[in-house]
């Protein structure tokens, strides 16, 4: 009986010992599973920029600020761009350069790259490429390359809508978006809607005579102020039918439009810069209004083939661009001194009305292959037939003006063909082309002074570019490649406008092509933590496209009514510019945190220019972005920026230093659905200083333009829908960006390189 209890004893305290222990053992398990499981826990911060052989890829989708900011603010961050306080665009330190949109140009972006990027809401956009080095598929024209904007609609997946709405100090606006899709067909579409109400700003110049001075020289002092308001518009859609797994057929249609109203006035005063007495002074009450749209739609039809990357593609494209403009000036109390009443006898009322028509339409066939595992090879070519045309009449007291009215006719064909070639190895890639383009400018005016005439160029476009792998998140690229520049109706133009008698303006319908040489050397390392990408570009052109200042007797102005022998300041365009110029652009992104991020985006070039005679300038100038973004918890979210630029260096001054601050802070529900964000910037001050000079061997001229630079707004956005199916595009297409257009000359390829 002992025995029996002392061994049911032993069992149950083996069974108590072997049940401690398997409970010790789960809780040590559980506990290893939960060291574990938080000793592997990632967080993933994506990576913001992507470098590839010929371009740089910022993902505009998956920053945080997109969901309130416009497509030009939020350029600041893309490297290789930056963008001024006026909000003037620069892509590798060049004004000239294109605008795509999905792939294809667009040219209303192209000639009005800021008015159309301000209105447009970055919650439509999914990433943007900066396209530093085109290859031969691409036009010849645009020194400092494209711009490609994607929107959501070329691989957002499945049906969605989105609706967002701001409002702010200076406007409102909103902008939807949706995509939906039935069987084989996709279709997606976009429309946005943008008021502004400009305040008041205000403006002033001055003229100092140096050098030969004479009689028939005056300095010059003005003030004036305008106050505005205005609305643009842009909206698109597209649609996709994958006819077979070999054959698809895509479709695209764009709008953007809108139109301005500002009412101004000021004051000019005249002095002798040899008795400091005044000369003649007058006053200036203005008007005007604008109406600008580009329309344009396009059809491509895509083959594959059994061989993976095989491509033939057919492509349509019609674009359709009428622009309208009347402005009204009336003077008053007219003073002048014995000697100057002739001078003052040209200061009439007057009524200005112009329109501008552009209308284009483009064939093309690209065909890509590979060959030998390693081989690609590329071909096409490209008809465009583009017709502008041009009306400026103008009235002096309600009678019409015959000898400073212009009715005139550009016809502009060009056709293009193309080779490439690709070479693609382990870590080593390479990219030769050639292109050739024939143009045909014939220019037949129908009122007002100027000849016919008819010009035909050839140009051979060369570019190459080699890529070395160093690791899985470095490349190495070298890449040289020649553009050109033709000239656009804003600068052919040959409209006398001397609506201001003191400074007279006029086009140049004689331009000739620019031609420009750049070599580039670029390194980037992109790492979930760390993204550097350096680039470094030399370029020189020897005959840009410069806007040329110049004071003369007014006698010396062909085709000038009732000249009075007084020295004013004639702008024209002319192919004088040598320059040659170097940039450094450095790009650093620091995921400091799994909630903190800093960035800085800067630009510092040296530039050389000079006319071959009298005029030349040179010295450098420096950009620089930053800014830091905290995620806060329950979805909250800061960002503070900052920016500031030296002055640029052209032909015959400098432009305006510029400086810039702002925080944003954002809350998100509903899963990233429901967006609210409130931001403000330069809440300190209300108006900003711009401050300008021009040179010359007989001249010095200062002027300056105050603007409200401060702003506070609120916006709202609200996402609907799930994401299944994506919208199919043909991946190459009709990309017409041949055309340096008017409002993007600035330094003419002077300050580019």
């Amino acid at each position: 009986m002992k025995e029996t209890i002392i061994s049911t004893l032993l069992i149950l305290v083996a069974m108590n010992m072997s049940a401690q222990t398997k409970a010790d053992s789960l809780r040590a398990d559980s506990i290893f599973k939960s060291l574990e499981l938080q000793g592997v826990e990632i967080v993933k911060q994506k990576s913001l920029v992507k470098s590839d052989i010929d371009k740089i890829t910022y993902d505009i989708e998956n920053d945080p600020d997109s969901k309130s900011n416009t497509v030009i603010e939020m350029l600041r961050k893309v490297p290789m761009v930056t963008v001024d306080g006026e909000d003037n665009i620069q892509v590798n330190g060049s004004s000239s350069f294109k605008v795509y949109v999905n792939n294809k140009p667009n040219q209303m972006m192209s000639n009005n790259p800021k008015e159309v990027l301000k209105s447009m809401p970055a919650s439509s956009i999914k990433k943007i490429e900066v396209i530093t080095n085109p290859g031969p598929k691409y036009d010849a024209e645009g020194v400092g390359g494209i711009l490609n904007i994607i929107t959501h609609g070329q691989r957002i997946e499945g049906y969605t809508a989105t609706f967002s709405g701001n409002v702010s100090n200076r406007g409102a606006g909103g902008s939807t978006y949706a995509t939906v899709k039935s069987g084989k067909l996709m279709m997606s579409g976009r429309y946005s809607y943008n008021y502004n109400n400009s305040p008041r700003s205000y403006s002033g110049s001055s003229r100092k005579t140096i050098g030969k001075i004479t009689d028939s020289s005056s300095d010059l002092e003005s003030e004036s102020s305008s106050k505005g308001h205005g609305y643009s518009q842009f909206g698109s859609f597209e649609a996709s039918y994958e006819i077979d797994t070999l054959r698809l057929l895509t479709a695209s249609f764009d709008l953007y439009g809108g139109g301005n109203k500002s009412n101004g006035g000021g004051t000019t005063i005249a002095t002798s810069p040899l008795t400091q007495m005044p000369l003649y002074r007058y006053t200036t009450n203005s008007h005007s209004k604008s109406n600008y749209s580009f329309i344009d739609g396009g059809i491509d039809y895509q083959r594959s083939f059994s061989v993976p990357e095989r491509l033939l593609t057919l492509s349509y494209k019609i674009e359709n661009e009428p622009d309208k403009s009347e402005s009204t000036i009336d003077y008053g109390d007219l003073q002048a001194a014995e000697g100057w009443e002739n001078f003052l006898q040209r200061l009439k009322n007057q009524y200005n009305d112009g329109s501008e028509h552009s209308m284009e339409h483009t064939f093309q066939v690209d065909y890509t292959t590979p060959f030998a595992k390693i081989h690609t090879l590329e071909t096409g070519l490209k008809y465009i037939l583009r017709d502008n045309s041009s009306e400026n009449d103008r009235y002096e007291e309600d009678v019409f003006d015959q000898d400073h009215s212009s009715h005139y006719k550009h016809r502009n064909d060009i056709f293009a063909a193309y080779l490439g070639y690709g070479l693609k190895l382990d870590k080593l890639s390479g990219r030769l082309g050639l292109r050739y383009e024939h143009t045909l400018q014939d220019v037949e005016y129908k009122l007002g002074r100027g000849d016919d005439f008819t010009k035909h160029f050839n140009d051979f476009v060369p570019s190459a570019s080699i890529g070395y792998k160093l690791t899985q998140m470095s490349n190495l690229r070298l890449g040289y490649d020649m553009r050109i520049y033709r000239p656009g109706i804003w600068y052919l133009n040959p409209y006398l406008d001397d609506s201001t008698p003191t400074n007279i303006y006029q086009g140049n319908s004689h331009l000739e092509s620019e031609k420009s040489h750049s070599f580039n050397l670029s390194y980037s390392n992109f790492t979930p933590k760390f993204n550097i990408n350096l680039a470094l570009r030399y370029g020189f052109t020897n005959n840009s496209i410069e806007n040329v200042v110049r004071m003369m007797p007014d006698t010396q102005i062909p085709g000038l009514k009732n000249p009075t022998g007084k020295d004013v300041l004639y702008t024209t365009y002319e192919n004088i510019g040598r320059s040659q110029g170097i940039n450094l652009n450095t790009y650093i992104n620091w995921n400091a945190t799994k909630n903190t991020r800093v960035y800085v985006n800067g630009r510092l070039s040296y530039t050389d220019m000079d006319n071959g005679g009298t005029l030349s300038n040179h010295g450098w100038s420096l950009f620089a972005y930053g800014g830091a973004q905290q995620t806060l918890p329950k979805d909250w979210r800061l960002t503070l920026n900052f920016y500031g630029i030296t002055p640029n260096v052209n032909l015959q001054g400098r432009g305006s230093s510029y400086s810039s601050y702002s925080m944003s802070i954002q809350k998100s529900w509903l899963k990233n659905r429901l967006n609210v964000t409130l931001s403000a910037s330069n809440f300190l001050k209300k108006y900003k200083q711009y401050n300008y000079t021009t040179e010359d061997t007989f001249f010095h001229a200062d002027s300056w333009s105050k603007n409200v630079n401060q702003s506070f707004s609120l916006s709202i956005s609200y996402r609907i829908g799930e994401l299944k199916a994506s919208v199919r595009k043909a991946e190459r297409s009709i990309s017409n960006d041949d055309v340096k257009g008017g409002g993007n000359s600035g330094e003419g390829g002077g300050s580019s390189e």
